[in-house]
């Protein structure tokens, strides 16, 4: 089916130019398919547009009267077509970001006016939530996770990296004991991140691939670290959490970090997702760039 609009572009250009040969060049056609644009448009309406003859083309009445629709839509379309081409070049529109709460909340939303200030034509969308959102069916430009990429339809820029830390209030360690191992583990009362694959309320993993596992048990779990960093300062359990969660509680002496005797297992770093269009508009661009200059190493919530 050939496309109507430039149909309606070259009957446009014949009419004023009075050939479909010069209408065709003027649109980058041959006049073969310069033709057969207005034939097709002929067909579809129904009636005749021009008076044909070997010299020249005139107009019929019912091709003036589309002539004066066509002078009326087509600057329309052009200035539609600039419109959303100019956002390839120039940050502008809306920007539909998402992010997990927590971390939206403590380092993502700090910068927002920094960047609205570097790029006033862009109206940032934040979208705080922990579940992992389709970004493509759900109308984000862009999405941040934390932990290991599956989706291979996405194209990601590493953010920084995310170590987990054990941790619990100075209060809880002085009256259950620190422990030096990761198998003590169990005989404490440990908090778990419900959507977490290495903190799991049954289960919590060490090593860098996770290969060792240490059952626990714990009287809460939530999904959203900070309601478990708040249970874990008032001295209720034990918190195996991202650095990013529970640095400030850290720095603070309101929470105590234990090393033990195997590595954190691998969070798999934080990660900014865009959907695989080659050419993103700037406003996606600008936002990319600018978070990574943001979190470039170290992080802002590294303790050292």
């Amino acid at each position: 089916m050939l496309d109507r609009i430039t149909g309606m572009q070259v009957f446009a250009r014949a009419a004023t130019a009075g050939s479909l040969s010069a209408a065709a060049r003027q649109v980058g056609l041959s006049p073969a398919m310069a033709t057969k644009h207005v034939d097709a448009l002929e067909e579809r309406l129904g009636v005749r547009l021009f008076h044909r003859s070997t010299r020249k083309l005139t107009l019929t009445e019912a091709g003036q009267q589309y002539l004066e629709a066509c002078s009326k839509l087509l600057p329309e379309f052009d200035e539609a077509e600039a419109m959303v081409a100019s956002q390839r070049v120039q940050a502008m529109g809306l920007l539909r970001l998402n992010v997990p709460l927590s971390f939206g909340v403590r380092y993502i939303a700090p910068l927002l006016p920094g960047f609205s200030r570097r790029h006033p034509g862009v109206v940032v969308d934040l979208g705080l939530n922990d579940r992992v959102v389709d970004l493509m069916e759900e109308g984000w430009d862009l999405t941040l996770r934390v932990g290991t990429l599956k989706d291979s339809r996405l194209i990601s820029r590493k953010l920084a990296d995310a170590a987990m830390i054990v941790c619990a209030a100075p209060d809880y360690w002085a009256r259950h004991g620190r422990p030096a191992r990761w198998s003590d583990l169990s005989a404490h009362n440990c908090m778990s991140f419900s959507l977490s694959h290495i903190s799991r309320p049954e289960e919590w993993r060490f090593g860098k691939a996770g290969e060792q596992r240490v059952p626990v048990k714990g009287n809460l779990r939530a999904n959203n670290g900070d309601a478990l960093v708040a249970a874990a300062i008032a001295g209720l359990g034990v918190l195996y959490e991202p650095e990013f969660i529970v640095a400030d509680a850290v720095r603070r002496g309101e929470l105590e970090a234990l090393e033990l005797d195997a590595a954190s297992a691998d969070l798999g770093g934080i990660h900014l997702l865009r959907s695989a269009d080659r050419t993103p508009p700037a406003k996606v661009r600008v936002m990319t760039d600018f978070l990574v200059e943001a979190f470039k190493s170290p992080p802002p919530w590294a303790m050292g």
